[in-house]
């Protein structure tokens, strides 16, 4: 086995030498134009290789890597662009710059055999490893079809993607909103809706149907989070609306009729409410929990769109602000609402509050208004200090949305969609996070081939860090739609234990609004 590794390497490094460009060089003074921009970002080292194509005119690419602490340099040719790293190259390539990391050279050989050499870019290889696996959901674009949908995961580490989730053998139901218990892969919910509607849990390798609508919600339970000591989950409950524009330039307008916050107790399957100190017509959603579990916050706005008639001028007069609450888990109950961040003053919008593990930064979405960023191509990433309550807008973003982002369990990496692409289609960008709050370069999701995003239409939805693989697989949720689902109680009826099946809904609803 010794001698035919050493036989291949001998080879492999005869067929480069050959290769070799012979013409005449020239510096171009410019970084090389690559797909996916790999240019100057920060990596763990546990990542997949990070395969790229050369979009530079030319008829043979070489790259060269020049590793920070010495040791052996690679080459690799390409005739059409498209560069691969062996897998066992690139893992020994990190592994032994860790902390340090490497420069690429990439030069093009011409018609005229003159090569040009493109100023090289370093990639930063970070101490803090990442979470070995993402979940998501693949949705196509549309606005009334469920269609296909999928939840799937990927491993980070190398290409290797599996399906958890899978409506095409769910009689077409929408799957969506999957959530983990502190990125715990044995312990998750997945919300279905339609003939099989409900919401399954996982625990401990076994899944669970239930029902956690009950009279009064203004809509099912939707945008879920976990607390922390893992017995009760936050959703809100909405009514979604969408609107179509008549100019070009805009697609879609999705909003809320009405959304208000509920607490979910896993163990005694009931649901209580989260009620407001005043009359004010609130529009209330996006939980998320503080990681020691003593602060729910979430994003809420006055309401203002008359349910009738929802004219644009309504929609766009709503602003959401940052408030929390304090919640004691050995009485169940919540304190006083607390305004953090009163983006309406500023004619803003905020979404999707996350806090980084250690409790000191909550990053959310910023935007003009509403509470559905994906569609606002303004929408950014900021990040508050919860120690000084500093706000600053992150170094991460682009003039494309960002949107939905989650914190590895380290709280060192940040995943988040972004259209930054192609300005239509969400794809996953990872961002290292220092000890300070600040934000490296994002590069996307590596993909064995770099053509990969370019023939692909679906949209990556809700990326969520998780520490481990999940053992659940399509046809474990097939079987779990014949459990009846176990309908929930509210708070104030200890008395209500009936069980019942849920039939669901088959209206339509919007897949591409949660992009």
């Amino acid at each position: 086995m010794k001698r035919y590794t050493y036989s291949f390497v001998c080879i492999f490094t005869f067929l480069i030498a050959c290769n070799r460009f012979s013409g005449k060089e020239q510096n171009s003074g410019e970084l090389p134009e690559i797909f996916p921009d790999y240019t100057e970002i920060t990596i763990p080292p546990n990542i997949a290789p990070l395969n790229f194509r050369i979009n530079e005119e030319g008829k043979k690419y070489l790259v060269i890597i020049a590793p920070d602490k010495g040791g052996r340099q690679i080459e690799i040719n390409s005739g059409n662009g498209i560069i691969r790293f062996p897998q066992k190259t690139w893992k020994r390539l990190l592994g032994e710059n860790k902390g340090a990391g490497f420069n690429v050279i990439v030069k093009v050989e011409n018609q005229n055999k003159s090569v040009t050499v493109f100023n090289p870019f370093h990639v930063n290889i970070s101490t803090d490893s990442i979470n070995k696996y993402i979940a998501y959901r693949l949705i196509p674009p549309g606005y009334y079809s469920w269609s296909r949908i999928r939840i799937m995961q990927r491993c980070l580490e190398n290409f290797s993607e599996n399906t958890v989730v899978d409506n095409a053998i769910l009689d077409k139901n929408c799957v969506n909103c999957h959530s983990f218990a502190k990125n715990n892969p044995d312990r998750f919910m997945v919300h279905v809706r339609g003939s099989h509607g409900g919401t399954y849990f996982m625990n401990n390798g076994k899944l669970e149907r239930t029902d956690p609508k009950t009279a009064g919600m203004p809509g099912s339970a939707t945008y879920p989070s976990w607390h922390p000591g893992g017995r009760y989950i936050a959703y809100s409950s909405n009514q979604v609306r969408q609107s179509f524009y008549a100019e070009s330039s805009k697609s879609i307008e999705v909003f809320d009729l009405s959304a208000s916050i509920v607490l979910f107790d896993t163990k005694d399957n009931k649901i209580i409410p989260v009620s407001e100190e005043d009359t004010t017509n609130y529009l209330r959603t996006f939980p998320g929990w503080s990681p020691d579990g003593k602060y729910l916050y979430y994003c809420r706005a006055v309401n203002s769109i008359p349910p009738d008639n929802p004219e644009l001028d309504k929609i766009m007069s709503i602003h959401h602000d940052l408030v929390r609450k304090s919640f004691d888990e050995t009485t169940e109950t919540f304190g006083k609402t607390e305004v953090i961040y009163e983006a309406s003053k500023m004619g803003k919008s905020v979404s999707f509050p996350r806090i980084s593990p250690d409790g000191k930064f909550l990053v959310f979405t910023l935007h003009d208004f509403g509470t559905f960023p994906i569609w606002h191509a303004e929408a950014d990433l900021y990040s508050l200090n919860l120690m000084n309550g500093e706000v600053t807008k992150l170094d991460l973003n682009s003039n494309e949305a960002e949107s939905y982002h989650s914190w590895s369990s380290d709280g060192r990496w940040i995943v988040f969609s972004s259209k930054r692409s192609d300005g239509r289609s969400t794809r996953p960008h990872f961002s290292h996070i220092d000890s300070e709050g600040k934000a490296t370069k994002p590069f996307m999701l590596p993909q064995k081939d770099p053509d990969f995003y370019g023939n692909l239409i679906e949209s990556y939805n809700i990326p969520e860090f998780i520490t481990g693989k999940i053992s659940a697989g399509p046809r474990d949720f097939l079987e779990a739609t014949t459990q009846t689902a176990v309908k929930s109680k509210t708070g104030n009826d200890p008395d209500n234990n009936s069980r019942v099946v849920t039939t669901g809904s088959k209206t339509s609803t919007s897949t591409s609004a949660h992009q």
